[in-house]
C-alpha cells in the first residue's frame, strides 16, 4: 500500500494501498452525503482475515501476487516480491502505520517509514462515510456479486492560499464568503467492492489520487481471489524493530 497515510492521510494510505509517502486532507466526500435508507452496511475490515490475489498497475504493465492479512486488528499487505517488478509492504501494528518499498520501477529502495498513528478502528470509522454506488457483478471464475462503495478526500483551501484569480473571481465575492462558491480540490479516491452478503469480505479495491506517488497514471488495483475470516500473519520488518519505540500515548 502506498502511504495512502498523516492522520486522514494515514487512513488513506489503506485507501492508498501502494508504496510511498503520506498525504493529509480535510474532508471525505462520502461524509458530505446523506446515507440512503436502502443502502447496505458500509465496508468494515474484520480483525482477522487472509486475502490473496493480484496487485495491478495497468499503465506499468504490472500484475503481481498480493497477500493482505489481519491478526487481532493489526494487518499487513504485501505486493510482489524479489523476482517481480514491484515489491512493497504496508503494515498497521501497535497503533501505527508503516510502509516499506523494496522495489518499484524507476524508484530506489525506500527505508521503512513510520507514517503515523493509525489503527483498524480508525480505518473502519473512515469507511463508515463511504457512499453507496450500487450493486455490481465482478466478472471472473467465479463471478462475484458485490456492493460498490466510494470514499474520497478533498481539500478546501482557504482564500489566503489561493491565487487572486481564484480567491476573488472578477466581479465576484471572495471564495468561501456567504453566497460565493467554495473551491474544492480532489486529492484521492478509493473504491471498495464488498460481498453483497457480508460487508466484511472484500473482493476489489481501487485507489486513485495523490497517494499513488510512483505511478504515472495514479491508479492501482488490489483484486482478491480468496478472502477467509481467520487470523493471518503480520510481520514487522527487521529494520523497523531496530528503530526507537513509538512514544507512549
Amino acid at each position: 500500500m502506498k502511504a495512502l497515510w498523516c492522520t486522514v492521510g494515514a487512513l488513506i494510505a489503506v485507501l492508498a494501498v501502494g508504496p510511498g509517502a503520506a498525504w493529509g486532507a480535510v474532508a471525505t466526500d462520502g461524509a458530505r452525503g446523506v446515507a440512503s435508507a436502502k443502502a447496505p452496511p458500509p465496508p468494515q475490515f474484520p480483525k482477522n482475515f487472509v486475502g490473496k490475489g493480484r496487485y495491478l498497475v495497468p499503465d506499468l504493465g504490472v500484475d503481481v501476487p498480493l497477500t493482505w492479512e489481519g491478526n487481532g486488528g493489526d494487518s499487513q499487505m504485501i505486493a510482489g516480491g524479489d523476482t517481480y517488478p514491484i515489491y512493497f509492504t504496508n503494515i498497521i501494528a501497535g497503533g501505527y502505520l508503516y510502509t516499506l518499498t523494496y522495489k518499484f520501477p524507476g524508484i530506489a529502495r525506500r527505508p521503512c517509514s513510520r507514517v503515523g498513528p493509525f489503527t483498524l478502528d480508525a480505518l473502519n470509522t473512515f469507511l463508515k462515510s463511504a457512499r453507496y454506488v450500487g450493486p455490481e457483478t465482478l466478472d471472473g471464475k467465479p463471478s462475484r456479486h458485490v456492493n460498490h462503495w466510494r470514499v474520497g478526500v478533498v481539500w478546501e483551501p482557504p482564500p489566503s492560499v489561493l491565487p487572486p484569480a481564484l480567491a476573488t473571481p472578477v466581479g465576484g465575492t471572495p471564495a468561501g464568503a456567504e453566497g460565493a462558491p467554495v473551491l474544492r480540490i480532489g486529492l484521492m479516491e478509493g473504491d471498495f467492492y464488498t460481498d453483497q452478503k457480508d460487508a466484511t469480505t472484500f473482493w476489489k479495491v481501487l485507489h486513485f489520487g495523490v497517494q499513488n506517488l510512483y505511478d504515472p497514471e495514479l491508479d492501482e488495483w488490489a483484486v482478491l481471489s480468496s478472502f477467509a475470516h481467520r487470523a493471518g500473519k503480520v510481520t514487522v520488518p527487521a529494520e523497523r524493530t531496530a528503530a526507537p519505540a513509538p512514544p507512549a500515548p
